[in-house]
């Protein structure tokens, strides 16, 4: 994808790696949309970046899902990037009373949505790029997050064939694939240990210019290339 003088739509762009990319895509020189959930969120970015366009969506909603589509389809007809970042992680086993509510909820989030709003924008004339955040933890699975290590591999899964799918119809598809980095993920203070946004959105954007579509950063570019075996090791340490 060209880096600059796109109309790009974030989902979940006012924090965590969401707000790496707004910043960057914002200082490469495009117009940007993002959504969120938390409209005071959204109006911190908005006083930080001016120019950044937000709408408060609740994606878990399939009918707020439907109303950000068709806003964009009339007042945004030029949108021709469509970036699935929003997700949430918790930290749950099945035996817990409230597994199941919880997973539902990452599994609307994380897989119901990006699926959703690629097959509605994929009615937009103008949409000629995907990119799809997905996780190191979509090859190597923690056990204690099992349900958010799911939907990553589903979502991952869904990109490889979603980039073959669209192929005739000349539209990119890229995937973003994460290590933990320090984010609010799953909760304050759980990831301060990890690498900086910053250094992620730089190699990313270095990666893009190069024309990759499977970009990787630190632990997730070894899990991506990683062998079946080095796969199992990883998940034993990983998961004593």
């Amino acid at each position: 994808m060209r880096l600059a003088d796109n109309t790009i739509l974030i989902t979940g762009g006012a924090t965590g790696i969401g707000l790496g990319l707004t910043e960057r895509f914002v200082q490469e020189g495009n117009k940007v949309i993002i959504c969120g959930r938390r409209a005071d969120v959204l109006e911190e970015v908005k006083l930080k970046l001016p120019s950044v366009i937000t709408r408060q969506a609740d994606l878990e909603n399939e009918a707020e899902r439907v109303s950000l589509f068709e806003w964009i389809r009339d007042n945004h007809k030029d949108l021709n990037v469509l970036i699935n970042n929003a997700g949430i992680q918790q930290r749950t086993v099945v035996a817990e009373d409230d597994f199941f509510r919880k997973a539902k909820q990452e599994i609307a989030i994380n897989v119901e949505a990006p699926l959703h709003l690629t097959s509605l924008f994929l009615k937009l004339d103008n949409l000629d790029t995907i990119m799809n955040v997905t996780s190191g933890l979509a090859f190597v699975p923690m056990v204690r997050m099992s349900v958010y290590c799911a939907t990553k591999s589903f979502l991952h899964s869904f990109t490889t064939s979603l980039r073959k799918i669209l192929q005739k119809r000349n539209i990119e598809v890229i995937e973003i694939i994460p290590p933990a980095l320090n984010t609010d993920l799953g909760g304050k203070g759980l990831h301060d240990g990890y690498p900086p946004v910053s250094e992620f959105i730089e190699s990313i954007f270095t990666q893009l210019s190069e024309r990759k579509t499977k970009l990787t950063f630190g632990m997730s570019a070894m899990m991506a290339k990683a062998s079946q075996e080095e796969m199992e090791n990883a998940f034993n340490r990983m998961n004593p």
